[in-house]
């Protein structure tokens, strides 16, 4: 389906919403959670004072993501920051081509493009995220893993869009309405 290009403020609207909609506490709870676990960071201390500073440092990293990978680079670079459904075909096809977008994505003009917002925009994000962690964190490996990270992320993420249409059909309006869902 073809759309009017996105506008400098839907493009902030998009990465405002992801960052503070109310479901976007999961993934840095569950971070904060794992993090935690490993006593990844251990000047952040155990237990529920410790969770609370994994957790705002999550949360952090998560929004700081969102608006480089969502809003900065894509008003740059002039790209669509919204996930296009395959919709049709097998799950390996599906998958392969939802894990896909985390490289390729659509410019303003429609045209499939490398996707500098997804792979720049998190660099810029894991490098400004390295700022407040304490300095003994602060080094190309942890910056690396944590770009790693949330490419990974979004790619996990553009994998739940791909589905999600199918999934929510089966689940809330039974099986007859799997084949008439529009993307």
């Amino acid at each position: 389906q073809k759309l009017p290009p996105q506008s400098v403020k839907e493009k902030f609207l998009t990465a405002s919403e992801d960052s503070f909609d109310y479901s976007s506490v999961f993934i840095p709870a569950v971070l904060a959670g794992y993090s935690l676990g490993r006593n990844s960071t251990p000047e952040f201390g155990h237990g529920a004072v410790g969770y609370g500073r994994y957790f705002w440092h999550a949360a952090a990293d998560q929004t700081s993501e969102n608006y480089m990978v969502e809003f900065v680079v894509p008003v740059i670079a002039h790209q669509d920051t919204r996930y296009y459904t395959l919709g049709r075909g097998g799950f390996l096809k599906r998958t392969g081509y939802a894990l896909s977008r985390a490289v390729i994505t659509r410019s303003d003009s429609g045209a499939e493009v490398f996707n500098a917002s997804e792979v720049f925009g998190a660099g810029a994000s894991a490098g400004l995220s390295s700022l407040y962690y304490p300095t003994r964190e602060r080094s190309f490996a942890n910056t690396g893993t944590q770009w790693a990270l949330d490419i990974g992320i979004d790619a996990a993420s553009f994998v739940a869009k791909e589905f999600w249409p199918d999934i929510n059909s089966r689940l809330f309006h039974g099986s007859k309405a799997a084949g008439n869902s529009v993307q």
